[in-house]
């Protein structure tokens, strides 16, 4: 399994807005340069973080994008699957019966892997990533 780039550049697009003071916006443009991340990319990764209620967007002179809860409140794991969907190591781990091998010795395995990933996504809060001074 391995992330893709979109939902890669999403997690640095939230994680640079977690940074923000409260209620603070950045513009696209700012997040593009800060993160590195091209510009008409980002666009769309903050159109599909905002339909699924991560960034809230404002247009207009004092606009611009912001998370629309705090930091604490947002995983890894919602960012990812907002951009890739659910996160699978393997697909017999949802569908056993996907696997053309009965009784396979190796599922246990992948669903533990999968259960810890999960876990360990889901339990990776924003607000771990800021800096303090």
């Amino acid at each position: 399994m391995q992330i893709t780039r979109q939902a890669d550049y999403a997690v640095r697009a939230v994680q640079f807005l977690s940074g923000l003071e409260n209620g603070d916006r950045a513009t696209t443009k700012n997040i593009a340069e800060a993160q590195d991340i091209p510009p008409s990319f980002l666009a769309k990764i903050i159109a599909q973080l905002t339909v699924v209620g991560l960034l809230e967007t404002t247009r207009g002179v004092r606009g611009g994008v912001s998370l629309a809860r705090v930091p604490d409140d947002i995983s890894l794991l919602e960012v990812v699957e907002a951009i890739d969907g659910p996160v699978t190591v393997n697909a017999c781990v949802h569908d056993h019966y996907n696997c053309s091998i009965e009784n396979c010795p190796v599922r246990s395995i992948w669903c533990e892997v999968q259960t810890d990933l999960v876990d360990r996504l889901k339990s990776t809060k924003f607000s771990q990533f800021l800096v303090t001074a």
